[in-house]
């Protein structure tokens, strides 16, 4: 009637012109919708039927709730409405001049006003803040508050136990299609003068590319999509500004590694041709491996000192503090969105079993607290066994990603044979590009690259993976089963991602032994080595191709998908007709949110968040890389949104919910990753002992502490004739050279303890490990008082929530009061004035 709002829209298939059902089953599914829309009806919601224009054998059932049924169940609900307005002077920030140029225009999207909110109460109505009946509850709860009463209206009764629910109705395909309306078209505003087109406005002030720069209009977010969708964009607002931060102490860590390198002493002796150039290394492989110069490693030392130098110490100290700022000022800002969003005292109510958890309930238990007979899908020995082979299935799957990771390692050992033997023979002739193309550079690139496709191929098959073990755990209701879903997929990705980073990290090269007595993997491969300024600069090429790689490619995926379905759906609707198509069904050709609606999109962030924080030690620059990312990311995930994907039904969210606890558990990692790089990963600890301890008397020569002789002291002397037969080279070293070199602190060949490690090893594992307790110890002692001088809740939200109380209790509780006494008043004096009269007329 152009009058009442559609507040959600039902779709389903003409029962009368399905063909791909049996009769009988089509009668069975017409009489359970049939029931349910009666049922929903006598629950007070209004129903109207509509053909589609495009499909006749499609029926939009268009949802309206009145007054009545949304004051009932806001009740219901302990939904909170506005009472008055907030009259709380509120102080303006120092910086509030600064952001209100990256601000919303609030002249297109005004502000909220503040209003104290209490539970609704229909006897109350007088108290709470009505200007308009029709406004009063926004789109977003009148969606929520429908879609409660769509999931629990029942639809029919099996073996005495009660079918209900609009999620099953749709699992079982007898509705299509269930979502609240988009107000308007994205691309130009409504024709309608009543309506405020807030998608449209999402869209141009939101979600254009061109509002990159801008701030998110939160509220406006909130009052269109939900708490769930806007406590997402403002943790990845809040994620990204903080990003800001971190990206310039990057990146100028970045530029004095740039600018100090020219002065690095080490690397100027691996290219001097009188010092690296004339230090011949022993073969890294056996047999086929060629004797090489140090000196063709000069410009990987040029590259290493950007990265290995004083300013990364003082990154990686500086990320685990701002890690704990970030954690700890965004308690603070989820505390005001809770007070503001009125999600403080939110009262969950018990939420509704899952269909797939109530259609296995064939065993009946007495309930502990109820005293009375329910049905679960399992006895306590089932769910014993489902539990150890879901635990089972978790250690495999994890074991299989190791195994992936090895498979890489021996690709590594393998092509680093063939790069050796082949790639100096193809390439002799370009001296320029050998300065480059190293067997080492040559085995690291092409190890990541592989790397990376393998990640994006496990992502897909570990995901269908712990879905079906989710699935067949069968968790009660929806928070469970995504909070299981959550810890599975994130301990997978955690796996798949980080495990390629920490053997290089940690294991490449650390049990090489040396060339007269290798080590090898599996018997046969012998233990790959780092270069001899360490595997540092392979550890920023591995993340600098996974980080970059990943998010192209996830930004790809997210944009091309839905674009490509939607445009096949829009073509193929537009061939069928040049109808006048309405919002209900350019609605329905949009692509739906899916169950787990934003599980994925935090677990990219949450993975990023890893890779900036984990490993930043060794790559300054994941920090800008993030940001630049994330400023992309929110807008494409508002883009999708607001354009490709219907809109999602409005759900309440405290909080990020178990994501939260995980990025603790990362900020704690963090410090002792990053601590652990610094000692074994870089050559700092060793380069600074020996400029403290062995480059002047009595382990050095030197009158003062230098830097000079550092590569010597650093790289071990091998008598050629020590080779074992299985490892020693085709090619033959020159007559007159008798020993090579490697990399590691050993005894020379004559010495009484030959090969064993020198007193130079011993003094430098002590200095790492001295190393990675101060510096754990003092990061986490600053962290420790950093979260107790900042409070979770700020002055101003506690004086707000303070106040909201007193007047909840003065408008409500004490008016209720003030009626009884009065009411208690009149009826004394009716009483008094009884027993008066007949006091009289015995007198009389």
């Amino acid at each position: 009637d152009g009058q009442r709002r559609i507040d959600f829209v039902l779709v389903y298939e003409d029962e009368s012109k399905k063909m791909t059902h049996k009769r009988s089953d089509r009668k069975k599914q017409k009489r359970k919708r049939q029931v349910y829309e009666s049922n929903l009806i006598n629950n007070g919601l209004q129903l109207e039927a509509t053909r589609s224009v495009l499909d006749e054998r499609l029926i939009f059932v268009k949802v309206h709730a009145p007054w009545e049924v949304l004051c009932t169940y806001a009740e219901v609900m302990h939904i909170k409405l506005p009472l008055q307005h907030n009259d709380l002077k509120t102080r303006d920030s120092a910086f509030n001049w600064f952001s209100r140029l990256f601000r919303v225009d609030e002249n297109i999207i005004k502000p909220e006003q503040e209003f104290f909110t209490a539970p609704f109460q229909k006897e109350h109505l007088s108290n709470f803040y009505i200007q308009d009946k029709d406004t009063f509850f926004n789109p977003a709860t009148r969606s929520r508050i429908v879609h409660f009463i769509l999931s629990r209206v029942e639809y029919a009764t099996k073996n005495n136990v009660k079918k209900f629910g609009i999620n099953k109705l749709l699992d079982t395909g007898i509705y299509k299609a269930a979502f609240p309306l988009h107000d308007s078209s994205f691309r130009h505003l409504s024709t309608d003068p009543n309506c405020p087109s807030e998608r449209y406005l999402l869209y141009r002030e939101w979600a254009h590319p061109k509002n990159i720069f801008k701030l998110q209009p939160l509220d406006f977010i909130r009052k269109y999509y939900g708490e769930k969708i806007g406590i997402y964009f403002a943790w990845l607002g809040f994620y990204t500004n903080m990003l800001t931060v971190a990206a310039v102490v990057g990146v100028g860590c970045f530029l004095y590694g740039c600018l100090t390198k020219d002065n690095c002493t080490w690397s100027q002796e691996v290219c001097d041709p009188n010092i690296g150039g004339r230090i011949i290394m022993c073969p890294q492989c056996d047999k086929v491996c060629t004797y090489w110069n140090l000196s063709i490693t000069c410009e990987s030392s040029k590259k290493l000192c950007i990265f290995d130098s004083f300013g990364t110490l003082v990154f990686a100290v500086f990320m685990g503090i701002w890690v704990t700022f970030f954690l700890e000022f965004w308690k603070r800002r989820q505390a005001e969105l809770e007070y503001e969003w009125d999600t403080v005292e939110y009262l969950e109510q018990e939420e509704q079993v899952r269909p797939e958890y109530e259609a296995r309930c064939t065993h009946v238990v007495k309930n502990e607290i109820t005293q009375q007979e329910e049905h679960v899908p399992y006895t306590a020995c089932g769910k014993c066994v489902r539990m150890t082979f879901c635990t089972s299935a978790i250690f495999f799957w994890i074991l299989l990603i190791i195994a992936s990771v090895v498979g890489i390692i021996v690709y590594r050992l393998s092509v680093f044979l063939v790069f050796s033997a082949k790639l100096s023979q193809h390439i002799s002739g370009t001296e320029t590009l050998r300065k480059y193309l190293t067997p080492q550079t040559a085995t690291s690139v092409t190890a990541s690259l592989i790397s990376l496709v393998i990640i994006m191929i496990l992502n897909v098959i570990y995901e269908k993976v712990a879905i079906m073990i989710t699935d067949f755990e069968l968790p009660r209701t929806q928070t469970d089963y995504e909070n299981s879903l959550t810890t599975k997929m994130f301990l997978f990705q955690f796996v798949n991602y980080y495990s390629s980073c920490f053997y290089i990290a940690f294991f490449k090269g650390r049990f090489v032994g040396h060339p007269g007595n290798p080590v090898y993997w599996l018997g046969k491969y012998r233990n790959e080595e780092c270069d001899p300024g360490g595997c540092l600069l392979e550890l920023t090429t591995q993340l600098a191709i996974i980080v970059g790689g990943k998010a192209i490619w996830n930004n790809i995926q997210e944009v091309l998908l839905p674009l490509v379905k939607n445009l096949i759906g829009r073509r193929s609707a537009a061939a069928r007709s040049e109808k006048v198509v309405p919002r209900w069904e350019h609605d329905y050709h949009l692509q739906p949110i899916g169950k787990l609606g934003l599980f994925y999109e935090y677990l990219e962030m949450v993975i990023q968040f890893g890779f900036v924080t984990l490993f930043v030690a060794s790559f300054p620059l994941a920090p800008l890389l993030a940001l630049i990312n994330n400023m992309l990311e929110i807008r494409l995930d508002a883009w999708k949104l607001t354009t490709q994907f219907r809109r999602m039904v409005p759900q309440k969210a405290q909080d990020i919910g178990a994501w939260q606890p995980i990025l603790q558990g990362i900020a704690i990692l963090a410090v002792a990753t990053n601590a652990m790089i610094i000692a074994f990963t870089s050559d700092m600890i060793p380069r600074l002992v020996y400029y403290w301890s062995f480059s002047v008397p009595p382990y050095g020569s030197h009158s003062s502490h230098t830097m000079k002789g550092y590569i010597n002291s650093t790289l071990s002397v091998f008598n050629i004739s020590d080779f074992k037969n299985a490892s020693k080279p085709f090619s033959p070293l020159l007559r007159s050279q008798t020993t090579c070199r490697y990399r590691d602190l050993r005894y020379p060949p004559g010495h009484q303890q030959q090969y064993e490690h020198n007193i130079y090893y011993w003094h430098v594992i002590a200095a790492k490990l001295a190393f990675i307790i101060v510096m754990e110890h003092v990061i986490y002692f600053v962290k420790f008082i950093i979260s107790y001088a900042i409070p979770d809740v700020s002055q101003k939200t506690k004086s707000k929530v303070k106040r909201e109380k007193y007047l909840t209790q003065k408008l409500l509780h004490e008016n209720n009061l003030k009626g009884v006494k009065k009411n208690l008043g009149e009826v004394a004096s009716k009483i008094i004035k009884g027993a008066e009269s007949t006091f009289r007329a015995k007198a009389e």
